[in-house]
């Protein structure tokens, strides 16, 4: 076989199955699982604590691009289906005493059943008519736990502490080794949430939901059910963004509205259009660039503040214009993102000296 493929050919439909075609992909998933299992003994708390974070984001984005980039069912609910399964987790674990992980998987499936609620609506709109109706929803669910009236989600001290994770008899530590720790729990479950939805379409579902995005009418008349489709997708999405919520509470350790709001569902829906839409790896790249962006942007403003004090004081607003200055240049220069880009970089590389 030559060093340097020029295509990759198929001659088997197990060989078209297969979710690595070239030496190549082997080679960097290894070197992929390489670098998961060393971070963190290199990194300090600081720099895992960044990584922990991303995580639960690639979870979340992960479960967007599901309805969004695959299914064509645009949502501006996410910050509301994170409050779902972050609450109700809380709530079950701490409140209630179920052990932890019984409580976020309850939590998980009490997201998808809200999910699938609110994507009701998305059997008959489209387009910007269904991104006002799941904004609905996220207006919806916040004003309830900003006002919960009766006090009801938070016994009337207006956010929950959440006890350290716990499950048979293992606990997690203190803040010396509260990162590690966490680290091994959330780096196989963004794997497993990462696996899991490559595999999702490979199946008839999935296949059925990117019918839905490309052709609605068309997929309908090949036999497609639509309606299952479409409240498929909702409930698939909003479980991996519940997990996403139960996460989030468990690891911060106290659940506040404010980590719920408008501004979360615009950055998630940032991550996967900067990402590349219908791409989980394209969701993986966006978590993994939104989240470290603003550390950067930090970390330089930081950097120069002595000598340009504006950077300082206006932080929240240069983050926003950044934030909104990407996303413009990569709907104009690159609509499929950053998974386009890392193609063409690797394509590049399989067909040097030549072009094509």
């Amino acid at each position: 076989m030559a060093a340097t493929a020029t295509g990759i050919h198929h001659r088997s439909y197990t060989s078209e199955l297969k979710l690595r075609a070239t030496k190549a992909e082997y080679f960097r998933l290894a070197l992929l699982a390489v670098l998961l299992l060393v971070v963190p003994f290199v990194m300090g708390n600081y720099w895992l604590s960044i990584v922990n974070t991303i995580f639960i984001a690639v979870i979340g984005a992960v479960g967007l691009n599901i309805l969004v980039g695959y299914t064509g069912q645009i949502s501006l609910g996410q910050g509301g289906f994170l409050a779902v399964g972050a609450y109700s987790s809380a709530i079950l674990s701490d409140r209630i005493g179920l052990p932890t992980p019984l409580a976020i998987l309850i939590a998980v499936v009490l997201t998808a059943v809200v999910g699938t609620f609110f994507g009701l609506p998305g059997l008959r709109l489209k387009g910007l008519y269904l991104a006002i109706a799941t904004l609905a929803s996220q207006q919806i669910i916040e004003f309830i736990i900003r006002r919960d009236h009766g006090g009801w989600l938070t016994e009337g001290k207006g956010f929950i502490n959440v006890d350290r994770f716990e499950f048979l008899g293992f606990k997690i530590g203190a803040r010396a080794v509260f990162e590690q720790q966490w680290y091994w729990i959330l780096m196989p479950l963004a794997v497993l949430a990462v696996i899991g939805a490559r595999n999702i379409f490979r199946t008839g579902l999935g296949r059925s939901f990117m019918a839905v995005r490309d052709q609605d009418i068309a997929a309908e008349a090949i036999g497609v059910n639509i309606t299952r489709a479409k409240l498929t997708a909702f409930a698939v999405s909003s479980a991996f963004v519940g997990l996403a919520g139960a996460l989030t509470a468990h690891y911060s350790e106290v659940v506040t509205w404010e980590k719920f709001t408008l501004q979360v569902s615009i950055l998630y829906l940032a991550m996967i259009i900067v990402g590349g839409l219908g791409s989980v790896a394209g969701a993986v790249y966006g978590a993994i660039f939104m989240t470290i962006l603003p550390v950067l942007i930090r970390n330089v403003a930081n950097a120069v503040e002595g000598s340009v004090p504006f950077l300082s004081d206006q932080l929240p607003a240069i983050q926003n214009a950044v934030f909104g200055a990407i996303i413009i240049g990569f709907l104009i220069f690159e609509p499929r993102g950053l998974d386009r880009i890392w193609q063409r970089m690797k394509d590049y590389l399989r067909f040097w000296p030549f072009r094509y």
